[in-house]
């Protein structure tokens, strides 16, 4: 199956000139569903690591199926609303700025660490959260993504990361 037949683009949208890659059609196929997963858990399988963080909320669709097949613990990287004491950390998006956090307590120095997400398009969100984990005294070891949009040069923001992706668009 070819994964990438399951997402359906929609031109102009959130703005004019943008091909938004909607995801929500893979996701009601069962079966794509499940490939996908496969693929992204597949992609990591040589890496050694203790945790798996996503950023809400498309990265927690994949990211915690993925550290259950792992056998790994899930963190949630969010854009707030964490309960506990956190770190944040600003970054820039295709058009506009966020922040997200992660839990202090929820990375232990010297854990390795893999970034799983549905999506890399600038690699603002992963370095943002590798620099978050290296703030904590922790290493991001890889970076999984379903679909990588190879003409924004993501992987130019994780220059020392190995970075899979499963769909690539040109």
């Amino acid at each position: 199956m070819d994964l990438k037949d399951k997402i359906r683009s929609i031109e102009d949208y959130p703005q004019k000139g943008v091909i938004f890659r909607d995801i929500t059609t893979l996701l009601k196929d069962a079966e794509g569903l499940k490939d996908a997963v496969d693929a992204i858990t597949a992609s990591l399988a040589d890496v050694s690591f203790d945790l798996v963080l996503s950023p809400e909320s498309r990265g927690f669709i994949f990211g915690m199926p993925v550290a259950y097949n792992m056998g790994k613990g899930f963190v949630p990287v969010r854009k707030g609303k964490l309960p506990a004491e956190t770190i944040s950390k600003e970054y820039e998006l295709e058009y506009g700025t966020a922040t997200i956090e992660i839990h202090k307590d929820a990375i232990k120095p010297g854990q390795k660490v893999v970034i799983v997400d549905d999506l890399m398009a600038t690699g603002g969100t992963a370095k943002a959260i590798m620099e978050m984990v290296e703030e904590m005294g922790a290493e991001v070891v890889a970076s999984a993504f379903l679909i990588e949009l190879d003409f924004l040069n993501g992987r130019k923001a994780l220059p020392d990361c190995r970075v899979e992706a499963v769909i690539h668009y040109e």
